[in-house]
């Protein structure tokens, strides 16, 4: 399969070709504003709007970050990922209180509800602005941005399902929610969303079971970089070891390197080759 050079607008289902491009969407998140739309439009979206909201103390983030962009065909919103250290600390913060999930179904990490709110009307009322055309919808994001996207892909197939999304697919996200939520996406939204993990990632770990679980469809990269839609118990806990011994002078290093939007996005174009 080529390894393609622009976003086919016209996808409809899943792909690895697909889940490269939404991974370069997820990584164009942490651009600036002008990056993005300088990137879009070369990727054929018309229309960019920008979605920015800043917190104050003590809230442990600074702001929330997003993306929306349109063409004739396709909306892809994507959600902007923080820094490994940054939400490590604060999903190991076991102290804070759940929030509850969309339309009241589960519930879900405090940080990630206080996150998406401040952002998510706005990203809900664009793609229903812009989406003029009957245009497929996806979501995207990389850590934090993928815990957005996959909780703003819940929203909208439980609140607004007239805006549920065609896709969603995340790099590296932690696990948002309980298993009562969990379990109404898997049922409501059944291969339209996908979890990539790339091997150790330290980040999908976290916050700890049993409180907070993952959807069921897992796209694993394993240590040599192929992409893997099963992977048994004592399979995924051998290839983890690997992952660890594959650099020995920093063993420990490998769940933060491993969580790298960059690392996800080689991984997929290699499988593409």
């Amino acid at each position: 399969m080529p390894v393609p050079t622009s976003i086919d607008h016209h996808a409809k289902d899943y792909s690895l070709a697909h889940a490269y491009c939404l991974a370069q969407a997820a990584d164009l998140a942490y651009k600036t504003e002008p990056a993005i739309e300088e990137k879009a439009r070369e990727w054929g979206f018309v229309r960019v709007r920008h979605h920015h909201t800043r917190f104050t103390p003590p809230f442990p983030l600074q702001d929330t970050q997003a993306f929306t962009m349109a063409s004739d065909h396709m909306i892809i919103t994507s959600f902007r990922g923080t820094e490994p250290a940054q939400i490590r600390d604060w999903l190991s913060d076991a102290t804070t209180p759940p929030w509850p999930g969309p339309a009241n179904t589960g519930y879900i990490h405090y940080g990630f509800g206080e996150a998406l709110a401040s952002v998510y009307p706005d990203v809900r009322d664009t793609i229903a602005e812009l989406r003029t055309n009957g245009q497929s919808v996806w979501l995207t994001g990389h850590s934090l941005g993928g815990a957005l996207a996959m909780l703003a892909g819940a929203r909208l197939h439980l609140e607004a399902p007239n805006l549920t999304a065609d896709g969603i697919y995340t790099f590296g996200q932690p696990r948002t929610c309980d298993r009562l939520l969990a379990t109404a996406c898997n049922k409501g939204l059944s291969k339209r969303i996908y979890r990539f993990v790339n091997n150790n990632d330290i980040v999908p770990q976290l916050p700890p079971e049993p409180a907070f679980t993952h959807v069921d469809t897992l796209r694993y990269i394993d240590a040599s970089g192929k992409v893997r839609e099963s992977m048994t118990l004592l399979g995924g806990l051998a290839d983890r070891a690997r992952g660890l011994t594959a650099d020995p002078f920093a063993p420990a290093g490998d769940g933060v390197r491993d969580h790298s939007i960059g690392k996800y996005i080689a991984a997929l174009k290699s499988n593409l080759a």
